[in-house]
């Protein structure tokens, strides 16, 4: 994963989520209908899609979609 668009397109392709790029910088409490379930459900998916573990403490702080992305593709 490259980038935090591609992100995103996981995330709209199997959360059911209709994000666009310009909510990478917003705060994940201002994403419509985005919560605690998409952020575990992405994770997950993650896992799978970087065939790693990535760094659940990390991505919990994280405050936007940039800072998932990220916290994820840095670890």
């Amino acid at each position: 994963m490259r980038t935090v668009e591609e992100l995103i397109e996981l995330a709209n392709a199997h959360l059911g989520t209709a994000l666009a790029p310009a909510d990478a910088e917003r705060e994940l409490t201002e994403l419509a209908g985005w919560d605690s379930v998409h952020l575990l459900r992405l994770i997950g998916l993650l896992e799978q899609v970087l065939d790693r573990p990535v760094p659940v403490d990390a991505v919990l702080q994280a405050r936007s979609l940039r800072d998932i992305w990220s916290a994820a593709v840095t670890a």
